[in-house]
């Protein structure tokens, strides 16, 4: 059950990549059309709801998304360098080519997001839950090097929604 819920994540992604949906966004005046600015370098975005938001390509280094609720949102190239996730629902997320370094990702929920590609360099993921999420091996391998904490709302390890082993 587990390895179909798996290929399901994994085919969906390939066909969200292949033929893209418009995704509609709520409550914040600077998205249009569900998509952000190039340029969104220190802004404030949190406490938002941001479902199914799409960030192509958008330098938003020292952004602010701290309990947003970014489900389903895809980050595509995006750079969140030393971002703030903290406490953001990214559950079903989809985050493709994405520079975590130096981003505070503490009790962040990743519940079943694909993040392929991306780099976690000196991120904080303190109490991140990764529960079904699907990652690149190397940056498994490296995040479990460091995995650590407990999520305060979903109550999982960090470690074990990653398999650490």
């Amino acid at each position: 059950m587990r390895h179909f819920q798996r290929f399901a994540v994994i085919a969906l992604a390939i066909f969200i990549l292949v033929f893209p949906l418009q995704a509609q966004a709520a409550s914040s005046s600077s998205i249009r059309a569900g998509q952000i600015e190039l340029e969104e370098i220190g802004k404030d975005f949190s406490g938002q709801t941001l479902i199914g938001a799409e960030f192509g390509n958008a330098n938003l280094e020292l952004a602010n998304f701290s309990n947003a609720d970014l489900r389903g949102a895809v980050f595509n190239g995006a750079q969140l360098i030393k971002a703030n996730l903290q406490g953001a629902d990214f559950t079903n997320g989809i985050a493709y080519l994405v520079n975590f370094t130096g981003a505070d990702l503490r009790d962040a929920i990743l519940v079943e997001a694909i993040i392929k590609r991306s780099k976690f360099e000196g991120a904080d993921i303190t109490g991140a839950d990764f529960t079904d999420a699907v990652l690149d091996r190397e940056q498994l391998i490296k995040l479990c090097a460091r995995a650590a904490g407990v999520n305060p709302k979903t109550g999982v390890e960090t470690r074990e929604s990653l398999g650490c082993r």
